[in-house]
């Protein structure tokens, strides 16, 4: 079977992974008048970090590559900040919370890692 060079990525399967979990969380634990706020913005951002990884392996240059990466660490660091307020809120418990900054944390390191060796 033929695949995209993306999918080998260990940043990417993290990613799809995280934004898995991140949507089947907000289906659960947000109201459903935050369905086209919070809700909205951090399923996009969430699916935003998958969706870079993969646009940016397919360009031409590293500089481009770099740049999407940028895009992603970017879209991640919304999410942090959307988990924030969803436990400010109280639409999500702490341990919720604790769990999904943790893989988020994790990625982030391992996304900017990646970006640096970029070549």
């Amino acid at each position: 079977m033929k695949s995209f060079k993306f999918e080998d990525l260990i940043i990417w399967q993290k990613s799809m992974e995280f934004g898995e979990n991140i949507h089947t969380m907000v289906g659960k634990k947000f109201p459903k008048d935050e369905r086209f706020n919070l809700s909205s913005q951090i399923r996009r951002a969430t699916d935003s970090v998958a969706l870079n990884i993969a646009e940016g392996s397919i360009g031409q240059s590293a500089r481009e590559f770099k740049k999407f990466m940028g895009y992603s660490i970017r879209s991640l660091a919304e999410v942090v900040t959307c988990l924030y307020k969803a436990k400010n809120r109280r639409y999500i418990s702490e341990k919720d919370f604790q769990y999904h900054y943790d893989f988020a944390f994790n990625l982030m390191n391992m996304m900017t890692a990646f970006r640096k060796n970029i070549k």
